[in-house]
């Protein structure tokens, strides 16, 4: 009989979390999950899923102005924020339910409570005083999102938690930030008919992308009527007695709005959860460090996903999850790469990419071929759309290897997973230049790019 009362006890209900529990109870371990909030953590609850059912939403407006260049006569229309909210709030509580069966399913028990650390293999439930005992501890407890509190008036500020349940859709808004979050909230809002406002500490949008795709976007959200405001940011936020807000920037300005929503990253959630008492080493950040297989500076416990602040990327958090039941419970040893990730921007139009950047191509070799093309989709030859698809693929002129591929456009986030394959596998321009293109496609044009845009060398 074990001296523990679980062979593993996971704290957080979300992506990584119930994949390492699912697994590792399917290798025949006894395990324990406790989830504070709702389960599916924040990529199904208020993250990916509910923002990528607002994107389809937003997107409505422009698809009946398309429609009339096919032949379609679109009547009234008009659009129900409470509808949305209430079909979106249904749909998170069925995929709630499908996590919950599924760890059911495969024996995991279930503790819907807060759980703090007491020590290397004990956990406390805040809602019944039980102390458990586990042979290993997982944290997998996510992030929340960042706001600045030292900011004058800060309290009025929203971030997308409470996004996905105002309780009227606003007139005008400011979304501050300029990563996936901010991006694809300015576009959802505009895309309903909001007056929106995208303001940016930095120089340019979308850090850590290639710069052309950067510089892209911008441009397009600013065809669309989003006001991109770049190296500025708020100093205060003065709210009104009509119940605007007015916010001060650092370059003098004052927007006055209805709503300001932050979204300038996200940090860690594990602040009190017993960390520090239990000897596991922290970041400056507050994230946990952990070596290659998800352990921490105490052997027994382990954490993976946001809060260890990696990739943090849901089907990362998956495949760390995952990796670590398989190599402490299934015998079967591997660890996560994160150096090849293919990813996605739901922005509008969207940008898909896996891969290197062209600048940082440019650290690991001296000679990189480009090959860039921008052209209208065919959908927009009729409805007459002022928007442009560009595609890239960046080369190591020395070896033909496929560095990165990025693409902004209709679909783009699938192109990226398809595309992610074949950069895993290590194809070269010679592979993409003997596939056969699918026609009439726009992705055609990814092997059909004969001569390079660009020959950087040295």
């Amino acid at each position: 009989m074990s001296q523990y009362d679980y062979d593993l006890f996971v704290i957080g209900g979300g992506s990584g979390g119930v994949r390492a529990a699912r697994i590792a109870a399917t290798h025949g371990a006894k395990v324990g999950l406790a989830e504070e909030y709702r389960y599916g953590g924040t990529c199904v609850i208020r993250g990916c899923v509910p923002k990528k059912l607002f994107v389809y939403a937003s997107k409505f407006s422009e698809e009946f102005e398309d429609a009339e260049g096919f032949g379609w006569s679109v009547g009234e229309r008009s659009f129900s924020w409470d509808k949305l909210i209430d079909e979106k709030d249904q749909e998170i509580t069925r995929l709630e339910g499908i996590y919950r069966r599924n760890l059911d399913r495969t024996g995991v028990e279930m503790h819907d409570s807060r759980a703090i650390i007491e020590g290397p293999h004990e956990v406390r439930l805040l809602s019944t005083g039980q102390t458990i005992t586990a042979k290993y501890i997982l944290v997998a407890v996510g992030a929340t999102p960042n706001v600045d509190l030292s900011l004058p008036g800060g309290e009025h500020v929203i971030t997308s938690n409470e996004a996905f349940h105002l309780s009227e859709l606003p007139n005008s808004i400011v979304v501050a930030g300029g990563g996936y979050i901010a991006v694809e909230f300015a576009g959802i809002f505009n895309g309903l008919g909001v007056e929106t406002t995208l303001i940016y500490r930095g120089e340019e949008i979308l850090r850590g992308f290639d710069m052309d795709f950067r510089q892209a976007v911008h441009e397009e959200m600013e065809k669309k009527g989003i006001r991109v405001i770049c190296e500025d940011t708020f100093t205060s936020i003065e709210k009104q007695d009509n119940g605007t807000l007015i916010g001060g920037t650092k370059q003098g300005k004052r927007l006055e709005v209805d709503q300001i929503m932050f979204a300038i990253g996200r940090k860690p959630h594990s602040r009190d959860l017993g960390l520090e008492a239990a000897g596991v080493e922290m970041e400056k950040d507050g994230s946990i460090k952990v070596d290659e297989t998800s352990q921490s500076s105490v052997p027994s416990i382990y954490a993976v996903g946001d809060v260890t602040n990696r990739a943090n990327l849901t089907p990362v958090a998956i495949r760390e999850g995952h990796a670590f039941a398989d190599t402490i419970f299934g015998n079967k040893p591997w660890v996560v790469d994160h150096s090849l990730i293919p990813t996605a921007v739901f922005s509008q139009p969207e940008l898909g990419t896996v891969g290197l950047s062209q600048e940082d191509a440019l650290k690991k070799t001296p000679n990189i071929d480009i090959y860039k093309s921008s052209f209208r989709p065919m959908k927009h030859t009729l409805s007459g759309r002022d928007e442009k698809m560009l595609m890239k693929l960046i080369v190591d002129a020395d070896t033909d290897k496929v560095l990165g591929v990025h693409v902004l456009g209709p679909d783009a986030g699938e192109l990226a997973q398809v595309l992610g394959i074949t950069v895993q596998m290590g194809a070269t321009k010679a592979d993409f230049d003997r596939t056969v293109a699918v026609h009439p496609t726009a992705a055609e044009e990814l092997v059909t790019m004969r001569e390079p845009t660009e020959k950087i060398r040295g």
